[in-house]
């Protein structure tokens, strides 16, 4: 009222007004009965928790399971029982003075179906001739055939062929063995391998390097083979040049 007039008031400023204060509870009026002011209701505690029940015992754990033992490799199946003939010369009426140059001492073919009486007859035969003739051997008379036969009634089964073999290459004395078929190659080589692995690598009969090729027989029922069979005879031929005297 008194700055209104105009009049200048000395006196401290103005305390500054408090920043929040909680509304003041009306005074009671007189005569009434003052009830206390409830607290504020506090957040209930929370129930006690229940102790943990005790893990279960864990059931003994099962041994794991083994891995069934490795079967014993194998060697494939048994070779056949086979007889062994005689070696005979396929060509003896053969001029040694027409025999061509570089066909070596001679030639041993080791085969199994072909028929020990006339192992030139019949298809397979047939074929084994034009396989010989296309390498000039059908004018070499030591061209030799050991024919392996299955054996049939009254006939028995020859024991220890490569040995025996052996001792033919021994006798003969061949520039070159060459074998035809799986059949053949197991019984005078003594291998297990697949044909076309025995087909690739290079052998020994006795001291005598060999060749293993296809069966005649085989060569009838599979004609997209015969040109296989024709590198492995001209692999056979070469290696005989490069060990003949010029």
């Amino acid at each position: 009222m008194l700055q209104e007039m105009g009049v200048t008031v000395w006196g401290p400023p103005p305390a500054a007004a408090p920043a929040a204060q909680a509304p003041m509870a009306p005074a009671p009026t007189r005569g009434a009965t003052a009830h206390p002011t409830a607290p504020p209701s506090a957040t209930p505690a929370a129930p006690p928790t229940a102790p943990a029940a005790p893990a279960a015992t864990a059931a003994p754990r099962a041994p794991a399971p083994q891995p069934p033992a490795a079967a014993p490799a194998t060697t494939g199946p048994a070779a056949p029982a086979l007889a062994l003939h005689a070696a005979q010369a396929l060509y003896p009426t053969a001029d040694p003075a027409q025999t061509p140059a570089g066909l070596g001492n001679g030639w041993l073919i080791v085969a199994e179906s072909l028929t020990p009486t006339d192992p030139l007859g019949g298809d397979a035969g047939r074929l084994l001739d034009n396989m010989l003739r296309a390498m000039q051997l059908h004018r070499h008379p030591r061209v030799f055939l050991a024919a392996l036969e299955r054996p049939g009634p009254g006939m028995e089964a020859s024991a220890h062929i490569p040995t025996t073999l052996s001792d033919t290459v021994a006798t003969l004395q061949p520039a070159m063995v060459l074998v035809l078929g799986h059949v053949a190659a197991r019984a005078a080589l003594g291998r297990t391998e697949p044909l076309g692995r025995l087909r690739a690598g290079p052998h020994q009969l006795a001291g005598c390097p060999a060749v293993v090729t296809y069966d005649p027989a085989f060569l009838l029922r599979s004609q997209d083979n015969k040109a296989a069979a024709w590198a492995d005879l001209c692999r056979a031929l070469a290696t005989v040049r490069a060990s003949s005297p010029a």
